[in-house]
């Protein structure tokens, strides 16, 4: 019990850059209170105790305005942000490193009463106010962007945004030597793009990596191009790129 609460404390750290002590987060924290109460009312729930559980899962509502079924099954370092507004049903599952932001719904789309909730894999993060509806699962390391509305299966890695949800990006083919010349290239022009469009939920992230990828061809061109012209007795000028911001990263001439 103390493992799985060092856990939760843990990753609050790692996915809430406001949070100071563990002090605070044992306070202050309603995402933490809800999943301390729903261990509770789910093991209740699992034995039988079907009232009880579902008193202690109303009570977690009232103090902390997150809802969660007791009979919803959900893994380790979960961690809800902010919290208020968040329903996950009755039948959803929920892996491990898994995060949501407030006014997120996992929630169903008929009255059966077999499995009529979301299934969401390991590592997936869903935006505020999505609603993710239905028997579908959403799988590893998907990111669902805010106020989406997901009724369709999610592959790996996807990002997923508008009404209806729809697919956005896919989890990045590029190669590893692919991914270092595009954080050279970045910082060599002054700015950190991986920083900035980590989980972006749109086409930007893919732009500015399609981007990044051209401008290091034309960078390898340029190179050839220069060689050559110093190999055939040419003197070349070399000129440093400024900084996006105006601001010279360097000396701006170099014979």
């Amino acid at each position: 019990m103390f493992t799985r609460l060092k856990e939760d404390i843990l990753c609050v750290f790692e996915r809430d850059p406001a949070a100071r002590n563990i002090f605070e987060v044992l306070t202050a924290y309603p995402g933490l209170h809800a999943l301390v109460f729903h261990r509770l009312s789910h093991r209740l729930w699992r034995v039988g105790l079907k009232w009880l559980a579902r008193m202690t899962s109303h009570v977690s509502r009232w103090l902390t305005g997150i809802e969660i079924h007791p009979g919803a099954r959900i893994g380790r370092r979960f961690f809800i942000d902010h919290g208020m507004g968040v329903v996950i049903g009755e039948t959803a599952e929920i892996g491990d490193d898994c995060t949501l932001y407030h006014g997120v719904t996992l929630g169903g789309t008929s009255w059966d009463k077999g499995k009529r909730h979301p299934t969401l894999q390991n590592d997936v993060v869903v935006g505020a106010g999505a609603k993710v509806l239905g028997p579908i699962t959403i799988e590893q390391g998907a990111r669902i962007g805010s106020n989406a509305v997901v009724v369709k299966p999610v592959e790996a890695g996807a990002t997923v945004v508008g009404v209806p949800g729809r697919v956005v990006s896919k989890k990045s083919p590029a190669t590893g030597e692919q991914e270092l010349n595009r954080q050279k290239i970045a910082e060599k022009m002054g700015f950190d793009a991986y920083g900035s469009t980590r989980d972006m939920p749109d086409p930007v992230a893919h732009a500015i990596h399609l981007m990044l990828d051209h401008i290091h061809a034309m960078d390898e061109n340029m190179e050839t191009m220069r060689k050559a012209l110093e190999k055939s007795g040419t003197e070349v000028r070399r000129v440093d790129l400024p900084g996006l911001d105006g601001c010279e990263l360097g000396p701006k001439e170099e014979k």
